[in-house]
């Protein structure tokens, strides 16, 4: 009997204008340009959160232009809750908490449909509870 092989999936090549493309669509944004703004502010902010080899492999697979939004903001102290993370997006955007978490979503749903999946699970393991749901997930907790 051959044992069962486990393989880890690559990461899916994109390109920026792609990236770009894929959030336009799943946003439902207007133009192509509102699309990139939202990238821009939710790749920011999210770099500000991440550390540590996440922060190096997650930038890594990334396409050169997303990435460099994602590293511009060096990490600084605790990763912030989601909800925390939300309203600052919010703040810095002049939006809403509404279209600031739809902006999280979408954004984070597509950079992390790129990623490996464990990946992802590592960053959001990191991450305070709520950023699973910003990435498209369920945050599923262990029964006490």
């Amino acid at each position: 009997m051959i044992p069962e092989l486990r393989t880890i999936a690559a990461p899916k090549a994109m390109t920026f204008t792609g990236l770009l493309e894929k959030i336009r669509y799943e946003g439902a944004y207007p133009t192509r340009e509102r699309a990139e703004e939202a990238l821009s502010a939710v790749l920011g902010g999210l770099g500000a959160q991440i550390t540590g080899e996440e922060r190096a492999a997650f930038a890594a697979a990334l396409p050169r232009e997303a990435a460099q939004e994602f590293t511009r903001t060096a990490p600084g102290g605790a990763p912030v809750p989601a909800a925390g993370f939300v309203d600052a997006l919010a703040a810095r955007t002049g939006g809403t908490a509404a279209t600031a978490r739809w902006d999280a979503g979408t954004v984070l749903a597509a950079v992390g449909s790129l990623m490996d999946p464990a990946l992802v699970a590592r960053v959001i393991d990191g991450l305070p509870t709520g950023y699973a749901l910003l990435f498209g997930r369920a945050q599923l907790t262990t029964a006490a």
